[in-house]
């Protein structure tokens, strides 16, 4: 193995520098060099690609499984008493009011009504109107010599004479008026009937109690289970461009080949999982050895600091 890295080593070692001349035919020079750059021959691995495959470990089929009866809880109502009827006594109500009563009937009385006098003035006769001889003078011309029978007697009217008297006349005779007498009336409370006593028929609703049952809600049956066929993932490697030369790639310049740049490449190494040994700054066996094995692993050109490496471990020119 060891042999096997020297000689990769030693084939990768003819370094030619872009604008340098070597006593070499054109067929030796990589073809499209370009000035300033270096070049060398590595060799070429061969180039795979990671792939993932299924493979049937075991084929698809199916099995009969028992699906149990399923239950569920259930309340329900369980009559212990059932229900009837009643008949209640209403009783009566009863208003206030207010009632006239009569303690006493009308009647009526008779009361004496006096006679009416008036005050009349009335001429009374005292004595009526008469006649009387009154002597007169004797009648001259009388022939009788007895003079006694010459007198003359005149028959005079005497008018009749009258007192004034004042006296009292009836004007209205006694009698009697009747004289209405109301009743008597007395103003009492009472209690009324607003509304008879009566009966009504009440409702007793029955009487249930609550008891929790397990029902069956789906018989046990079967049913068939798909079984997935059985496959595993394995990861191969796929050729995909074969290698096994030796051809010019670009590589790091002598002059650049710095004790810091083996120092990037030692660190770099270290983080992709690969030991280079201390990073001391020397490109040691312990580092040669790292830097083929994970030029190997990825598919780039072994035996030298290359500049598809570089890039691969991520270390800039």
């Amino acid at each position: 193995m060891k042999n096997f890295k020297t000689q990769l080593l030693l084939l990768c070692g003819a370094v030619l520098c872009g604008g340098s001349l070597f006593a070499q035919t054109d067929g030796d020079l990589p073809p499209n060099a370009v000035a300033g750059k270096c070049y060398a021959k590595c060799l070429i691995p061969d180039q795979y690609e990671t792939v993932t495959e299924q493979i049937l470990l075991k084929e698809a089929g199916s099995r009969i499984e028992v699906v149990p009866a399923v239950y569920e809880t259930a309340n329900e109502q369980l009559l212990v008493k059932e229900g009837y009827k009643v008949l209640e006594i209403v009783p009566a109500t009863f208003t206030t009011v207010e009632e006239q009563i009569m303690v006493k009937e009308a009647g009526s009385r008779l009361e004496y009504v006096p006679p009416v006098y008036e005050t009349v003035t009335e001429q009374v006769l005292v004595s009526p109107a008469t006649t009387k001889w009154v002597q007169g003078r004797a009648d001259r011309n009388c022939l009788n010599e007895d003079p006694e029978k010459c007198k003359v007697w005149c028959l005079t009217e005497v008018p009749a004479q009258y007192k004034t008297v004042t006296k009292q006349v009836l004007k209205t005779p006694a009698s009697t008026r009747e004289i209405p007498i109301p009743a008597e009336y007395k103003t009492i409370t009472k209690a009324v009937v607003q509304s008879p006593a009566s009966t009504r028929e009440r409702e007793v609703p029955a009487e249930y109690k609550t008891i929790t049952k397990q029902v069956l809600k789906s018989p046990a049956s079967t049913r068939e289970v798909e079984i997935p066929a059985e496959y595993s993932t394995i990861t191969t490697q796929k050729l995909v461009k074969t290698g096994g030369f030796t051809d010019w790639v670009e590589v790091l310049c002598e002059a650049k080949v710095t004790p810091s740049k083996i120092y990037e490449v030692q660190q770099a190494l270290k983080a992709k999982g690969y030991d280079p040994g201390p990073a001391d700054n020397v490109m040691g066996p312990r580092t040669k050895e790292a830097l083929i094995k994970f030029q190997k692993d990825n598919g780039l050109p072994v035996g030298n600091l290359n500049i598809e490496t570089l890039r691969a471990l991520g270390i800039g020119k």
